[in-house]
């Protein structure tokens, strides 16, 4: 199956120089983990949730005068619609990503994440396989 047919194609998306409070707003409204930095339909960057607490709060930043180029992650790692659950799941993996932006013609159509190749019975193992390679090395703090 393709990314086309299992992406998220509604996706909300901030601007470089709008405000991290608009981009946590737009977390929290579509209950989401990562907002796509665009400049006009050309993803430029990717804040997550971890961003804003890691680059903003963590640094003892002003949030209420932070935008999201301060936090965001500007070498974004980007998949094609036509790309395979199985291809999208490597590509994850080896690149330690929950979400990937699928792009096409240098364009955000959609967002892909673990959960979205997780849906369908016949991708658990790609899922799976990605996010134990995701969550390798990470150390539980109890």
């Amino acid at each position: 199956m393709k990314l086309r047919e299992l992406m998220t194609q509604r996706v909300e998306t901030c601007h470089p120089r709008d405000s991290i409070t608009k981009a946590a707003k737009l977390m929290q409204a579509e209950d989401v983990g990562m907002i796509p930095i665009c400049e006009g339909d050309k993803v430029v960057g990717c804040l997550t949730d971890r961003d804003i607490v890691l680059n903003i709060i963590a640094n003892e930043r002003d949030v209420n005068n932070a935008v999201c180029q301060d936090a965001m992650t500007s070498d974004v790692i980007t998949g094609s619609p036509d790309m395979s659950a199985n291809e999208a799941a490597d590509l994850m993996a080896r690149q330690k990503i929950r979400r990937l932006p699928i792009v096409e013609n240098d364009r955000l159509i959609g967002i892909c994440a673990i959960g979205d190749l997780a849906v369908i019975s016949i991708h658990e193992n790609e899922a799976g396989y990605a996010l134990s390679e995701i969550s390798e090395g990470a150390k539980s703090v109890l």
